[in-house]
């Protein structure tokens, strides 16, 4: 394990504490092609068998996260991003079921309203940022802005930016404003983690057809997410830039090979509880006048 920037400077960031494979090395080495959809044979684990381990893994992480609201003094912010039908909303309802709700905030970013189009682009996403003691969750983010916006570059005269800069310039300043409002929030106590849920194009294909087949599932499909599919290696080459530029110590990227559900969610729920764990967590530790006090309540109580 490697702890990075501990102490005060970025509070309890830690990286790679589940020693992960799917850790994105903050190098610029990063490529998608070689980036698997699917876990290893021999790390696979059913659906049985994963419920019952993440059963284990929540178990730990539910205690932690009591912790963490009690200590309020560090935050949690989980980025999940993937193509659609990856699997984020079963990913994040999976990993974070059992955990108090009062302590855990899911906000899902779509088409910016017309107020957030009127603020820079990380406006919205800044202001759901979770507060000390607890746990934020973001599906979808502020990375959509180099995502979808520079594959469907056309989207930003919406946003009315004042003296655009060429393309290149553009991306490469919206990378460094990400890299940049991460470190801050990490400098301020927030641990990030971001999950890139690697589908692959043929597995996205199944699960859409799926959808069509089953009338449970027919709302959660969009023949503009078809349309979507024909942009694939634009989106591919736009998510290796965006993951590169921005997986650092302080807020590392993983990706997660996503074609296998229950093992990516295991995966996941084992990467958020070993970050957790390592966090130096406690419950407040009272002063001795207020813990004598205690006693005098106490005493008070049991002869009512």
């Amino acid at each position: 394990m490697q702890v990075a920037y501990s102490g005060t400077h970025f509070g309890a960031t830690v990286i790679d504490p589940a020693n992960s494979p799917y850790l994105v090395p903050s190098d610029g080495s990063f490529r998608v092609a070689d980036a698997p959809t699917a876990p290893p044979e021999d790390e696979r684990v059913g659906k049985k068998k994963s419920t019952k381990l993440l059963k284990e893994v929540i178990g730990e992480m539910r205690e932690l996260q009591r912790m963490l609201y009690a200590q309020d003094k560090y935050s949690l912010l989980l980025v999940f991003q993937a193509m659609d039908a990856a699997g984020k909303d079963g990913t994040v309802r999976a990993v974070m079921s059992g955990i108090n709700p009062a302590g855990c905030e899911v906000h899902s970013f779509k088409q910016p309203s017309s107020e957030e189009l009127d603020h820079d682009f990380l406006w919205r996403t800044a202001k759901r940022l979770p507060q000390r003691g607890r746990i934020g969750i973001f599906n979808r983010s502020y990375y959509e802005e180099v995502l979808v916006i520079k594959v469907h570059p056309n989207y930003l005269a919406g946003q009315r930016i004042p003296d655009q800069p060429p393309m290149e310039q553009l991306w490469a300043e919206r990378y460094e404003s990400i890299a940049d409002h991460e470190k801050h929030i990490a400098r301020n106590g927030t641990v990030i983690l971001k999950f890139w849920l690697n589908v692959g194009r043929d597995e996205q294909k199944n699960r859409f057809l799926a959808r069509i087949d089953d009338p449970r599932a027919n709302w959660k499909f969009s023949g503009g997410d078809v349309k979507e599919r024909g942009h694939w290696d634009k989106y591919m080459a736009a998510y290796e830039d965006a993951i590169n530029a921005t997986s650092k110590p302080w807020a590392p990227w993983y990706a997660v090979p996503a074609d296998d559900k229950p093992t990516m969610r295991l995966t996941v729920a084992r990467i958020v509880n070993e970050t957790l764990r390592n966090m130096n967590l406690s419950y407040p530790k009272l002063p001795a006048d207020e813990v004598a006090e205690l006693g005098m309540w106490k005493e008070k109580l049991l002869n009512e």
